[in-house]
């Protein structure tokens, strides 16, 4: 391969080529032109970022401004729904003491991946005594008032708040196991 371009360049003849006079001027300046050219504009977005900000603000202050509509449907007064709590001041303090000390042991459980199967199943029963708490207050509504279905509704109450002191009481009896059994492994 050397050889070729040894040969090659042997039969080469260098051309002649003549510069014009002017040649280095007309370079100088095609350079000049070419560095010194006006650079171009770079456009600014900013405005348009605070634009859209002005259009967000405002579309959001038109979905939330309260706005006074006129309902023309005639209202119908709707009967009040009865609750134990409804009936009377008594029944309202018995309901809200139930109710409170049932969201104050859900609130107190110790939950954790050891005692998750336990607190499911209670939590299940509880959910269906608040399922059928719930329809004994639709037949209140529905049949109204009498003894049997209050005193269903406050055994209804006693008896999801039993269910949690039991649930406490077991979560309580099963961490002490655990506790015991720990230390007598450690011994």
């Amino acid at each position: 391969m050397q050889q070729d371009i040894k040969e090659q360049l042997k039969n080469y003849k260098e051309e002649h080529v003549e510069l014009s006079t002017n040649h280095s001027t007309k370079f100088e300046n095609l350079l000049q032109q070419e560095l010194h050219q006006p650079k171009q504009k770079k456009y600014n977005f900013k405005w348009l970022s605070v634009a859209a900000s002005i259009v967000l603000l405002i579309s959001l202050a038109i979905k939330f401004y309260p706005v006074n509509t006129v309902d023309d449907t005639p209202k119908v007064n709707e009967p009040t729904k009865l609750t134990l709590g409804t009936i009377s001041p008594e029944f309202q303090t018995i309901e809200n003491y139930y109710v409170n000390s049932i969201n104050i042991e859900i609130s107190q459980l110790d939950l954790n991946d050891e005692n998750k199967e336990l607190v499911d199943g209670y939590l299940l029963k509880i959910t269906e005594l608040t399922k059928e708490y719930k329809s004994l207050t639709k037949e209140l509504n529905t049949k109204g008032v009498n003894d049997a279905t209050i005193d269903a509704l406050i055994r209804n109450l006693q008896l999801r708040l039993q269910l949690l002191k039991r649930l406490k009481k077991q979560l309580k009896q099963l961490k002490n196991l655990n506790t015991q059994t720990n230390e007598t492994q450690i011994i």
